[in-house]
């Protein structure tokens, strides 16, 4: 009797510890959100962020997360400096007033074990707006590098340049713009 008593405290903790939430830092030399458009119809231009931080929180048993993401808007990597410089400027990005983009999550939706959207609040310049990220890929395993369990996701969203009062050149240069966050993160 009392080893089968043990038995069961010693399963409830380890059931307990597997259903704590599990946190992971985001891994910033393995993510890299980028941002598209139709500049003139001519073409799709395809522009990145170059430094990104922030967490993902886990908790599989409960279905439950949360996506805590800041993207430095002064590292917007279009290829070319001038125009880099360009975006950057009063009617775009304004990184001198609003050096950061954030994504806030307030829910986590799950199929199972996987993520399939997170629903949040994006902000640029400022401006808050309501924004749901698709999740198109969803793995989580242990790093072969690094030894820890590691989680990697690709989330996809549709926003309109106008909703963050960076309408310039509307409607030559696309309004909608698709924003894809590849993200790779590592448990702490």
């Amino acid at each position: 009797m009392k080893r089968t008593l043990t038995t069961i405290i010693a399963t409830l903790f380890a059931t307990t510890a597997y259903a704590a939430p599990e946190t992971y830092m985001i891994e910033p030399t393995h993510s890299m959100p980028r941002f598209e458009y139709s500049h003139f119809g001519y073409s799709v231009q395809l522009s990145r962020f170059d430094k990104i931080s922030g967490s993902i929180t886990l908790d599989r048993a409960k279905h439950k997360g949360s996506v805590d993401v800041t993207i430095d808007a002064t590292s917007v990597n279009t290829g070319s400096a001038l125009f880099n410089q360009h975006i950057q400027a009063a009617d775009f990005f304004d990184t001198e007033m609003f050096p950061t983009i954030t994504y806030k999550s307030n829910k986590v939706k799950f199929d199972g074990d996987k993520v399939m959207s997170v629903e949040g609040d994006l902000t640029i310049k400022g401006i808050t707006k309501p924004v749901t990220l698709t999740v198109n890929s969803f793995l989580c395993m242990p790093h072969p590098m690094v030894k820890k369990e590691a989680c990697g996701v690709t989330a996809t969203a549709k926003v309109k340049r106008s909703d963050f009062d960076m309408a310039k050149n509307v409607p030559y240069v696309g309004d909608e713009v698709t924003l894809t966050l590849p993200v790779e993160a590592i448990k702490q």
